[in-house]
């Protein structure tokens, strides 16, 4: 199969540091790569990939501190896509780009499907997918849909990471861990206080975004002044094995819908077990006393911590096996592919002689 994997600039494929879908993006394209498919991918030119890269701009955005309009950029790579589309070069487009694209591809004919990696409950998205009510969209946990019902939506495919990429680590875990981004609705004022409550040192690896410098200057930094609070900064998949491999839990006090929350499978992938507040797609993800708790509060979190001895690290990385790889990502979305190019297909419809 042909496909065009069309990944967002912001950030390379996979990126430097933080970046969610632009890591799925990555481990998507080498899997269908490794599954025999020719897979183009559509990304900043520092990105890394096994499939043919189509480079807009040479850096990420993210890094690149000469884009002030990234919008415009996008609107190109788009164009790159549609004209290849015009020259027949692909049986199947997968875009990464929120609703960016439905507009244009909705007029050309090669199937195209789209994963929506963000929440979905602003009110200005409502005249979006009711306007755009036909266009084949891919949810990433059940709960991510539920304020657009009106979507066309095709299957809910979780993602997946490498079965390899992160492993248990030997070693006795020895303190609670927050990973990802520092922002209001991640609950890392609520991570520091559940650790503080619970006497356990807390190590936060995480970045700061431009938005968030206020919540991180006003909110954290003046809690994080304790001897128990280590801030170690954002870190890559180099270093996130050891660090979640020697965290007793990831603590995951959310304040909004998440729509997946990749952290939690990283955590899983190492054995570690996560406590995560009732919010979103965490009861899709996280088997309850099994592969970690689920909490509806501050209280709630701080039991849960102290019963944290029951859980097995051996069966919290099993189930991640069973669930959450990269391969299984992909034959998922195959399936997706599939579905949609034999909707595509003209039908042939047999007449009979006297007809």
């Amino acid at each position: 199969m042909r496909i065009a994997q069309v990944a967002p600039l912001t950030e390379a494929v996979p990126p430097k540091l933080y970046g969610g879908t632009e890591r799925v993006v990555h481990w998507l394209t080498e899997e269908l790569v490794a599954l025999g498919h020719d897979v183009t991918l559509f990304a900043s030119g520092d990105s890394i990939t096994s499939a043919k890269l189509d480079a807009t701009w040479p850096r990420a955005l993210r890094l690149d501190g000469s884009v002030r309009d990234p919008n415009a950029l996008h609107i190109v790579m788009l164009e790159k896509v549609l004209q290849k589309c015009d020259n027949e070069e692909f049986d199947l487009l997968h875009f990464h780009l929120d609703y960016y694209p439905f507009s244009l591809f909705s007029r050309q004919p090669t199937p195209f499907i789209t994963t929506l990696h963000g929440r979905l409950d602003l009110p200005e998205h409502q005249p979006v997918f009711t306007t755009f009510s036909s266009v084949p969209v891919v949810s990433i946990s059940d709960s991510q849909r539920q304020p657009v019902p009106q979507a066309n939506w095709i299957g809910t495919i979780q993602h997946g990471l490498p079965e390899t990429l992160l492993t248990p680590m030997p070693g006795k875990p020895g303190y609670l861990a927050v990973l990802g981004r520092i922002a209001p609705e991640k609950g890392v004022d609520r991570a520091i206080k559940i650790a503080l409550r619970c006497g356990m040192k807390l190590k936060i690896a995480a970045k700061v975004d431009a938005a968030d410098l206020d919540y991180f200057n006003d909110v954290i930094r003046p809690i994080m002044d304790h001897p128990s609070i280590e801030f170690i900064g954002e870190i890559g998949d180099q270093q996130k094995s050891e660090f979640l491999s020697g965290a007793t839990a990831l603590l995951l006090p959310l304040d909004w819908p998440e729509p997946f929350g990749l952290v939690m499978i990283e955590a899983m992938a190492c054995g570690t077990p996560v406590i995560a507040y009732n919010r979103g797609s965490v009861p899709e993800i996280i088997d309850d006393g099994l592969t970690g708790f689920i909490v509806e509060d501050e209280d709630g979190a701080v039991a849960a911590v102290g019963r944290l001895s029951s859980l097995d690290r051996r069966a919290v990385r099993a189930q991640f096996e069973a669930r959450f790889t990269a391969r299984r990502m992909a034959l998922d979305y195959l399936a997706a592919y599939e579905s949609l190019i034999a909707a595509r297909k003209p039908r042939i419809k047999l007449v009979s002689a006297g007809e």
